[in-house]
């Protein structure tokens, strides 16, 4: 196993992390969600806090899908010591997309690098063999 292997579900945990914080941190419709009992708390298009709403929850659930990427990777690596090519092909084919449609500022760089990381983690390795 190399270290790049095991730097790379730690980097999609820290990023999953750093989602979690910033669904609370940035300004957020958490308050009203909760007001509103969770259940078809967002539905409403109509709703004067509606982009607010939804851009918490969807910080929320990348949070959760970079978290399952990270320990599903992190659980690969110590069991075979190899990191599969497709981790680092999902962050591209995440990061990509966001980098083109929100570029310049956007959130897809670091899941860019860590997609490259993750392929480079890799090369040598075995790891696209079935």
């Amino acid at each position: 196993m190399n270290a790049l292997a095991r730097w790379v579900p730690r980097l999609i945990i820290a990023t999953a992390v750093l989602h979690f914080a910033w669904a609370f941190a940035q300004p957020h419709a958490w308050g009203a969600i909760v007001r509103d009992g969770f259940f078809r708390s967002v539905v409403d298009t109509d709703a004067e806090d509606y982009f607010a709403r939804e851009f918490s929850i969807w910080w929320m659930v990348a949070g959760v899908a970079l978290l399952a990427l990270g320990t599903l990777a992190r659980h690969v690596v110590r069991t075979t010591g190899h990191l599969p090519a497709q981790i680092g092909w999902y962050l591209l084919g995440l990061g990509v997309p966001l980098t083109v449609v929100y570029f310049p500022v956007t959130g897809g760089w670091p899941l860019l690098a860590i997609g490259v990381l993750g392929l480079a983690a890799t090369r040598g390795t075995g790891a696209t063999r079935p």
